[in-house]
């Protein structure tokens, strides 16, 4: 089982490099219908584990000068409101299988959404920001960090999706990097919160970081030699499934 963690936090590390999305979308579905974890720990250990990985691709990103720091100080206005606030709530309810089949149900809605984010998302003409993009920003960012501390899922495609629509003047590279340099500190801060919450299982967030690594470093390299729409399509398909394979798990759901 232990390896099979580690070939885990490695595909996700390797989707993380080649893309910068993935590593909620795949991993915190996995890890509930593939092993077995609670929803609930699913979730917060892979916060932490995101957190730590998009550390390194944000690293990479800043020594090619691809992060706009200013729009990602922007985001987090309102990303961390958004996720101290649902952390809030969730220490609140009690756990339950209602409770799992609520963070089951978000993150159904959250693949759906990430999967048709991918679909439609397009790199559009060098044009100026729209007008009061960084009145939007902060309102882009609650609504994120709502969806990843709820679900995990959703933050890299959902963003990297709506900064490109927000500010079409930045090169496809500069807005992955921005929205991985948002992605670090939310997650870091909604995975503590479920840390405290006792949603996180530290032997396997161990495990998944052990075979992130070594993931992120080849995807960094296949991120130049793949076509962009070949990943995208595929990892849109992949996505799509595994919100299916969710949604026919859950108990009680509407036929």
């Amino acid at each position: 089982m232990l390896v099979n963690f580690i070939l885990s936090g490695a595909a996700g590390g390797l989707l993380i490099g080649m893309t910068g999305i993935g590593g909620g979308s795949l991993m915190t579905p996995l890890l509930v219908m593939g092993f077995g974890i609670p929803p609930a720990t699913a979730i917060g250990t892979d916060l932490l584990y995101a957190a730590l990985t998009k550390a390194g691709a944000v690293a990479c990103h800043q020594r090619h000068g691809n992060v706009s720091w200013r729009t990602a100080g922007w985001l987090l206005v309102g990303s961390l409101p958004g996720s101290g606030l649902t952390l809030w709530i969730l220490q609140r309810i009690p756990a339950s299988p209602l409770l799992d089949q609520t963070l089951r149900q978000g993150l159904v809605v959250a693949l759906t959404l990430t999967t048709l984010a991918l679909w439609k998302r397009r790199t559009p003409p060098k044009q100026a920001d729209t007008p009061h993009a960084r009145a939007w920003t902060p309102v882009l960012g609650f609504f994120i960090g709502v969806l990843v501390t709820l679900s995990s899922v959703g933050g890299g495609a959902l963003g990297t999706a709506l900064l490109l629509v927000l500010y079409p003047g930045f090169s496809f590279s500069t807005i992955v990097g921005t929205e991985l340099a948002h992605a670090v500190p939310l997650t870091l801060l909604a995975g503590l919160g479920h840390l405290r919450l006792g949603h996180v299982d530290g032997t396997l967030l161990v495990a998944l970081m052990a075979g992130s690594l070594p993931g992120l470093w080849v995807g960094t390299r296949l991120n130049h030699h793949l076509p962009e729409k070949i990943t995208r399509a595929g990892l849109s398909l992949l996505l799509l499934g595994l919100a299916f394979g969710l949604w026919h798990s859950m108990p009680g759901k509407i036929a």
